[in-house]
């Protein structure tokens, strides 16, 4: 009977010390962070994914869903339109402003609902779609790799391309380029593109996802390096080919999303709160400058079932527009869009 008394509390003990590394709080268990936000945050939308703001931060664009239609909410009316109804298509997996207002698109032509992500890691191609016009997007003739990255000053873009897109790459080889975006007579095209990073000429490992140019100057660009301490932030300069790692935090998974306008800070998801991996990641802010400075912003992933993903920042440095999600979903998606008011919370 001692020997029974003595495991009893141990047990518990040891329970105790599980439900608190978890990082979430038993007690929100059956709730929604969606359902107690706080002042400074609203939701604009009931469904979507993957939003980005328009340069004069008065709109941005959103997925229906992934390998969905483009939408476009206002933020000053709540009207929500879509983009991409005049036209058959395969389905989307990212859709960002250019410089020019137009619509940078990556999807397909097609879509197997039975191997659903070959559309997004092998099949992606990237597109231009004029806003404000009626016609279906022009095809650019280049495969992407998950996301590409958007300059705001000029008609440029970078992104990656994987060794299942490509047939002179290696397996486990992956290629990060740049390029500029011409229209002639009206139709745009990838000229001056150039390499500048191969992932199999690094003295490590990872798995590169452009992210951001990084403002003001846009002569770096921020990228995810994937399967590297989890996941690190790194920036590489678009001339010499340096990179820097901005994170560099071993066994926490960091990746960067919206930057903000003075280039200072990105916006990041990281499981830093509770350990637990990418599917439980939250919102915080990484400085770059190599301190590794951070801010937690959004705590939805202490709801069991929930997490806050894919934020970016508005050009004028006001607003982030981010999205709820689920651990059990792949990455990216996403169930609505929600309104960070960054000056609201100064107040």
């Amino acid at each position: 009977m001692r020997k029974s008394n003595f495991r009893i509390p141990f047990i518990f003990l040891i329970l105790v010390i599980c439900l608190h590394t978890s990082g979430q709080d038993t007690s929100k268990s059956g709730r929604s962070p969606a359902d107690e936000l706080p002042y400074h945050i609203s939701r604009a939308t009931w469904f979507g994914e993957r939003a980005d703001w328009s340069l004069d931060g008065k709109k941005f664009l959103f997925l229906e869903k992934t390998y969905g239609d483009v939408y476009e909410y206002e933020l000053a009316t709540g009207i929500i339109k879509c983009l991409t109804s005049h036209y058959y298509h395969g389905g989307y997996t990212r859709a960002l402003y250019m410089a020019n207002g137009d619509i940078l698109l990556s999807g397909c032509t097609s879509f197997d609902a039975e191997k659903p992500m070959l559309n997004r890691y092998k099949k992606a191609e990237l597109w231009v779609l004029k806003n404000q016009v009626k016609e279906a997007p022009t095809r650019l003739g280049m495969s992407c790799y998950e996301g590409p990255a958007v300059s705001r000053k000029h008609l440029r873009i970078a992104w990656v391309v994987s060794p299942t897109q490509t047939h002179d790459q290696e397996e486990g080889q992956f290629r990060m380029y740049v390029a500029d975006i011409l229209y002639s007579n009206g139709v745009p095209e990838l000229v001056n593109q150039k390499l500048i990073l191969d992932n199999k000429k690094l003295s490590f490992y990872c798995r590169p996802e452009t992210q951001n140019f990084r403002p003001p100057e846009e002569k770096e660009i921020i990228f995810s390096a994937y399967d590297y301490h989890s996941s690190d932030v790194m920036g590489i300069n678009i001339e010499s080919g340096e990179i820097i790692n901005y994170s560099n935090t071993d066994g926490v998974y960091q990746e960067p999303e919206g930057i903000f306008p003075d280039g200072d800070y990105t916006l990041i998801e990281t499981d830093e709160q509770n350990g637990r991996g990418w599917k439980y990641v939250d919102i915080w802010k990484l400085k770059l400058d190599g301190s590794k400075k951070r801010e937690r912003l959004t705590f939805f992933s202490d709801y069991p079932g929930y997490k806050g993903s894919n934020p970016v920042v508005s050009d004028d440095g006001r607003y982030i527009a981010f999205q709820i999600g689920s651990p059990k979903d792949a990455a990216g998606v996403g169930y609505g869009i929600f309104i960070y008011d960054l000056q609201a919370i100064k107040k």
